[in-house]
């Protein structure tokens, strides 16, 4: 089966939350939201998963519109950010802060006492669930960076604390072949095909 990995189109900046930071899209995500899902509608996709996520849900809702298809919701698609206070976009970071931007680099995105391991193997169980219940199926997975990266380190094998090598942007697809004896293969990283004369969609960040 193909699993066609989407992330979230870009959000709205938030800092020091009453909470948790669950930013909606911002104006220019809600457009990117719009032209994947335009995208979508050509793939032949037979299935449609979501974290639950507001910027996550707010990215799938276009396509769940237009093809009809249920938004199956999982838990285990959630960013490793997902009980932050803050969502500051890393181009925002790199500007507005350069120490911080270098040491969440350093860092892997994550903090230190943060359960890497835990994380990899919670979404890497998840999508392999999705997999084992759409065999010969072509599957969208709406999710984050974070994600995306811990289910691609896990197919090249990297070390569960390094696995954040990939940037990959904002409602970018990215492709992966999985057998029925989940043998995964890599078919591509950051497609942009929606942003094709469309140069201010190409917004990058974290």
């Amino acid at each position: 089966m193909e699993l066609i990995f989407v992330r979230h189109g870009r959000p709205v900046h938030i800092e020091d939350a009453d909470g948790a930071a669950d930013p909606p899209l911002a104006d220019v995500g809600h457009e990117q939201a719009q032209r994947v899902a335009d995208w979508l509608m050509t793939a032949g996709i037979d299935a449609l998963y979501s974290s639950p996520m507001n910027r996550a849900l707010q990215t799938a809702a276009p396509f769940a519109d237009a093809s009809g298809l249920a938004m199956n919701i999982r838990d285990y698609l959630r960013e490793f950010d997902h009980e932050g206070s803050s969502y500051v976009p890393t181009e925002v970071l790199k500007a507005t802060n350069p120490e911080a931007y270098r040491e969440r680099i350093s860092g892997g995105f994550v903090d230190k006492d943060f359960d890497v391991v835990g994380f990899q193997a919670n979404v890497v169980g998840e999508v392999d669930r999705i997999v084992a219940d759409h065999r010969g199926q072509r599957v969208a997975v709406v999710c984050h960076g974070g994600v995306i990266n811990a289910y691609l380190g896990r197919c090249l094998e990297f070390a569960p604390d390094d696995y954040m090598k990939f940037d990959v942007d904002y409602s970018s697809i990215s492709r992966v072949m999985v057998s029925s004896k989940l043998q995964r293969s890599i078919a591509s990283v950051n497609e942009r095909p929606h942003f094709v004369g469309r140069p201010h969609l190409a917004v990058r960040g974290n």
